[in-house]
């Protein structure tokens, strides 16, 4: 699976790889965060509509608390107010009496001007002499019927109801309704204390969300919309019953809206029943700041994203336009074309990627003029080798004959005793034969050494005392590979240089040994040497290539292999004192398992 991944990467273009580690890496990261906090925010803004709804509801519930307390002290009052009793139980004989009465007493008048939360109070007795003067009333049928005048006299508890009778002159406000005992005349009279409606609705009228204060039969007594006042809560369509619903804070939907509800009940001191205050507000209109800010933070951030993304769509594309002009070049190089120069500017990577190009098709050019004079030069050596061949072969008058020659030669001087001679002829024939196997490209440092042995015991021969030599090898070296015929004409062009340009003779030393990691092969003598200017004349001539005198290989046919096979530094180095000597140098690298 992640092979699978990787190629899948690997097989993408560099701008679509750009594009979708950004959407990965910055925009979708940013929307999720953006996402969160507005989530957030709502929340927050919902918990803190919720926390001061209720402490709303809970300060609406204090001050209603203390306006019912008023007429409930009243109430109080009255259950003791002789005048009162007096007043109602009377059985006055005209209506003269009555009107004397009725001016004589002041107290609801009072009451209603002391307070302001009561806009009337009420009595209905049963007392056919009574008068309605809409404060003490004489009791009807109609009345009795009411619901809550039943309620007051199953009680002598407090009740408080909105008195939605249809009357002469109709209440239509919450009112306080309580049972007032007279054990003397054993009777009672149901006392009504009616509130003021501007002071409840004064009391909704700053709140912030729609608020209602409803009695338990559902007549709204209460609201920050006055017109809804005497209306039936679930004529409102809340979908709920608002009775069953526990105080606290509802979820739910309200005339299809996302909503919450906060309720509270209210059980005023000495009542039997209480009221509910509700209040409303749409999630929507809570939420609708919040939202308000985050789609303005969520403009700016797509806004930020899309520059951001541009931004990378542009650089995306300016890299990857640089890389296709460089992927050209190097199409034109691989067709052959060397001139080609990369022009893609710029000190990033792709810049310096470019110049590098630019670097390596001229360190190819260099590398091909080298390749062709290293080619030129190998023809050459090779030409220069035929020639030696053919020098060679041309001095031979048929090798094999004269090499069956030498051998019956030497045969017979052994036979006669010449054991001198015939180690002679045996060595020059072993030369012979050696000289015969020169093709070969290489051989080892021990073939070697034999035909320089076998040079040397013929030339010692030739020369006896005027010549002597010394052999210094490392036995180590003896396997090591080098071309042939390189230390042989050394060796010879130290003899032949010695012996003929001195009358006393020469001695030639051969040292091989290692040398850190190289073998060195050192021929020194001490003939005549050569002048300085003679020593710059032979060194000038190793860069060329010739023959030597008498159809030897010249030292710069020697130097020349020499470079070809291991290299500038390992060629001849060559130093030489007049009347003193000469001495010449080279090495061979050693591999590993050599030594």
């Amino acid at each position: 699976m992640r092979t699978k991944i990787v190629r899948l990467l690997n097989d993408l273009k560099l701008k679509h790889k750009l594009l979708m580690t950004y959407i990965v890496v910055v925009m979708l990261p940013v929307l999720i965060i953006g996402g969160a906090v507005t989530g957030y925010f709502r929340a927050q803004a919902m918990d803190r509509a919720i926390e001061q709804t209720t402490n709303d509801v809970q300060k609406i519930k204090s001050q209603l608390t203390t306006m019912l307390r008023a007429p409930t002290d009243i109430s109080n009052t009255m259950m003791f107010d002789k005048t009162l009793q007096k007043m109602v139980t009377t059985q006055y004989p005209n209506v003269l009496e009555l009107t004397k009465a009725y001016l004589a007493y002041e107290d609801f008048k009072d009451y209603v001007r002391l307070y302001r939360e009561i806009s009337a109070i009420r009595f209905y007795y049963d007392n056919p002499t009574l008068i309605n003067n809409m404060e003490l009333i004489p009791l009807e049928e109609a009345t009795r019927s009411t619901a809550w005048y039943q309620r007051a006299m199953q009680t002598k508890s407090i009740n408080w109801f909105y008195i939605h009778d249809e009357e002469d002159v109709p209440v239509r406000k919450l009112s306080l309704v309580r049972q007032i005992p007279f054990p003397e005349y054993r009777s009672s009279g149901v006392l009504m204390i009616v509130m003021d409606q501007e002071e409840l609705n004064r009391m909704l009228r700053q709140e912030q969300f729609e608020t209602l204060i409803f009695d338990e039969q559902g007549y709204i007594i209460a609201g920050k919309n006055p017109k809804l006042v005497g209306q039936n809560i679930y004529d409102l369509d809340y979908g709920i019953n608002l009775h069953q619903q526990v105080n606290g804070a509802h979820k739910m939907d309200v005339n299809g809206e996302p909503s919450y509800l906060v309720i509270e009940d209210l059980l005023p001191e000495s009542s039997v029943n209480g009221l509910k205050i509700v209040s409303v507000f749409a999630t929507d209109a809570i939420v609708k700041d919040a939202n308000t800010v985050s789609f303005l933070g969520l403009i700016f951030v797509l806004l930020v994203l899309l520059i951001a993304l541009l931004f990378v769509y542009i650089v995306s594309f300016l890299m990857t336009n640089r890389l296709l002009r460089l992927s050209r070049h190097f199409n034109r190089l691989a067709l052959g074309d060397l001139a080609v120069v990369s022009s893609v500017d710029g000190n990033d990577e792709i810049g310096q990627l470019s110049r590098q190009f630019n670097y390596m098709v001229e360190s190819i050019k260099l590398l091909m003029n080298q390749v062709v004079e290293k080619t030129e030069q190998n023809n050459s050596l090779e030409i220069a080798q035929r020639e030696i061949k053919l020098k060679m072969l041309a001095s031979q008058i048929n090798p094999h004959f004269l090499f069956n020659a030498l051998e019956s030669i030497r045969m017979n001087a052994h036979m006669k005793g010449e054991k001198e001679i015939a180690n002679v002829v045996r060595l020059l024939g072993k030369l012979m034969r050696k000289n015969l196997e020169v093709g070969r490209e290489q051989i080892t440092l021990k073939e070697e050494l034999d035909m320089v042995r076998s040079y040397l015991e013929i030339q010692k021969f030739r020369y006896e005392d005027r010549l002597n030599y010394e052999l210094i090898i490392d036995r180590r070296l003896e396997g090591i590979f080098m071309p042939p015929l390189i230390i042989q004409p050394l060796v010879e062009n130290a003899v032949v240089h010695g012996v003929e340009n001195k009358e006393s003779g020469v001695k030639v030393k051969l040292i091989i040994q290692i040398v850190g990691e190289h073998a060195e092969i050192m021929i020194e003598d001490d003939g005549v040497g050569m002048t300085p200017e003679r020593l710059d004349e032979v060194r000038n001539s190793l860069h060329g290539l010739e023959s030597g005198v008498d159809n030897r290989i010249g030292l710069s046919n020697v130097q020349q292999r020499l470079v070809m096979t291991f290299g500038e530094q390992h060629g001849l180095n060559i130093s030489s004192k007049f009347n003193k000597g000469t001495q010449i140098s080279f090495t061979i690298p050693l591999k590993k398992g050599h030594i």
